[in-house]
């Protein structure tokens, strides 16, 4: 490949990482430690993750259990999962905080749905509007270096061929995560 589409590629492959991770903190019925990634606890004054401070674990496939390394965080931990709105309460017993998952309603499920085509909408907006950055970068290049008009054609197929391929795979990862979240 052109290195002056690694670039491009790079930025394409960041966005779909990205997308991943809105996908692990969509809740699909099932306990996924990753949508509590983001919260951050008051740990001595200081936003810590709250991986950082205990145990996360699945011992039920619609539970998570959370084990605070320190019996003082546990008012903590609870404070910053209320505060997340992950839409689930947590409960505890002085030592563990659980996080019990229902079950998902059709109608929660079809909206979880839409959600995740929305996030891929967005991904393969991004993607694109990575590839018209190239494209850009490539017109600049016809009139700064000596450059023949085949070179920069393909580039620019070469560029549209890595775009072609990120939305196919966003397509697919929006298509995978669905069919989860309406497998009941």
């Amino acid at each position: 490949m052109d290195k002056r589409l690694e670039t491009y590629e790079t930025k394409m492959q960041k966005t779909m990482q990205n997308l991943m991770e809105e996908f692990n903190s969509v809740r699909a019925g099932r306990a996924n430690p990753h949508i509590l990634d983001k919260i951050m606890v008051d740990y001595y004054g200081t936003p810590t993750p709250l991986q950082s401070v205990a145990n996360v674990s699945v011992p039920e496939p619609r539970m998570i259990q959370i084990a605070p390394w320190e019996a003082s965080l546990v008012k903590e931990i609870e404070k910053a999962i209320n505060m997340a709105e992950i839409g689930i309460n947590p409960t505890n017993d002085g030592k563990v905080i659980r996080l019990v998952f229902p079950e998902l309603t059709e109608e929660r499920r079809k909206d979880l749905a839409k959600d995740v085509k929305k996030y891929g909408e967005n991904a393969k907006v991004a993607v694109r509007n990575i590839r018209r950055d190239a494209m850009d970068a490539f017109k600049k290049l016809k009139k700064t270096e000596d450059i023949s008009e085949d070179e920069i054609k393909d580039l620019e197929d070469d560029a549209q061929k890595l775009t072609d391929r990120f939305v196919k795979e966003i397509d697919e990862a929006v298509e995978k995560k669905s069919k989860e979240i309406m497998t009941v």
